[in-house]
């Protein structure tokens, strides 16, 4: 499904979220350079965008992964356009299956990608294991709005606009679609904290962003 979106995916990530996605990403980098974590690993790169956002931080050396080839393909053409290939390395890999060893990385990183593990808990216990004691986990993910009035005017926009526009441009029927049900179904909050906590994270927290769209968690091993 990624492969057969890999050519608008960064096009329709800027329509469908009105640009705002880029703020969220820059949200991660602070958080990240709050913490002077330099050697770093982003889990579910796609094409780069958080890589590339990252590779702001003075002395980051970012790896990336992903199991979609068509994605990292469109991700190491906008790494090379930015002059970007000594700071950042993609390759394809599971994230349930890393190839790094253990406390191999200061900080990991993901950014909607971890709502597609096929199984959250190896997923979430692989990124912990690859970093170093006292490093973070990273996790942007889409949450869901707690306002009522906000809330049904985001399900509206998410379930009737989002997937015909998705596959109007992408030519993708079940792509966007999925989107709003993987969203729908997975854990938020303080339920996906304690499924982290669960898996190894020493603590987690919680920074709702643009009215609880989307959340950062920040984990410490």
């Amino acid at each position: 499904m990624f492969d057969d979106i890999s050519g608008k995916y960064d096009f329709l990530n800027r329509l469908l979220s009105l640009g705002i996605d880029r703020g969220w990403r820059k949200k991660v980098r602070k958080a990240l350079s709050a913490n002077n974590h330099s050697r770093i690993l982003d889990v579910a790169t796609g094409t780069a965008d958080l890589a590339i956002e990252l590779s702001k931080i003075k002395d980051s050396d970012i790896t990336g992964i992903d199991i979609s080839a068509g994605m990292l393909k469109k991700g190491d053409e906008k790494i090379a356009r930015a002059g970007l290939n000594k700071q950042i390395r993609l390759q394809l890999a599971d994230s349930e299956n890393l190839p790094f060893g253990d406390a191999e990385f200061d900080a990991v990183t993901v950014a909607f990608g971890v709502r597609n593990f096929e199984n959250l808990q190896a997923g979430i216990k692989e990124m912990l294991r690859v970093i170093k004691p006292g490093g973070h986990l990273y996790i942007l993910e889409f949450s869901k709005p707690q306002n009522r009035i906000f809330s049904g005017l985001y399900w509206f926009y998410f379930k009737k606009v989002l997937p015909g526009v998705g596959k109007l441009v992408s030519s993708s029927v079940n792509a966007y679609s999925y989107l709003p049900r993987s969203v729908a179904a997975f854990p938020e909050g303080t339920e996906f904290a304690g499924i982290v906590k669960d898996c190894g994270a020493k603590s987690v927290l919680i920074k709702p962003l643009t009215f609880g769209v989307s959340s950062l968690y920040i984990c410490e091993k």
